[in-house]
């Protein structure tokens, strides 16, 4: 069992840095990539947070945009964890890679609940913006709990 799960964790490891060749010259670009990935999409996170939260006015199109671009952004970062981006000028723990099956799961459940709560910001109310941002929010604190060095 534990030879099969290595095999396949290996083999996931492998899936995962074929696109970031592909895309990277260098592993610091891939780790630049990321982090501006993250970053950006954070930007916009936090404008929905700051709706869903009370701490800024609900604005129905704003929510959405932002929504938006969370999703975009979203399915960005991940071609960025590639062999070699685990050097460097990272946040991200070993375990990204020695878990990979685990990060790719969370990575998986994170992109889910942020549809969702892309769906929500476009239905046009601040309760269907509410009710999404939770768990959307909680699986972002799950991968920074397991994935990421502060």
């Amino acid at each position: 069992m534990k030879y099969t799960m290595s095999c396949a964790s290996a083999l996931l490891l492998l899936a995962m840095g074929l696109p970031a060749q592909a895309q990277f010259a260098k592993p610091e670009d891939a780790i630049k990539y990321r982090k501006a990935s993250f970053t950006v999409m954070a930007a916009h996170f936090g404008r929905l947070g700051a709706m869903a939260n009370g701490r800024a006015p609900y604005d129905a199109k704003a929510a959405a945009d932002n929504a938006d671009v969370v999703a975009t952004l979203a399915k960005l970062p991940w071609a960025a964890f590639g062999e070699g981006t685990d050097k460097g000028d990272t946040r991200a723990k070993p375990e990204v890679w020695k878990e990979a099956a685990k990060y790719k799961e969370a990575a998986d459940k994170m992109q889910a609940e942020i549809v969702k709560l892309n769906t929500a910001a476009k239905a046009g109310n601040i309760d269907a913006l509410k009710a999404a941002f939770g768990p959307a929010a909680a699986s972002c604190k799950a991968c920074h709990d397991n994935f990421r060095k502060d």
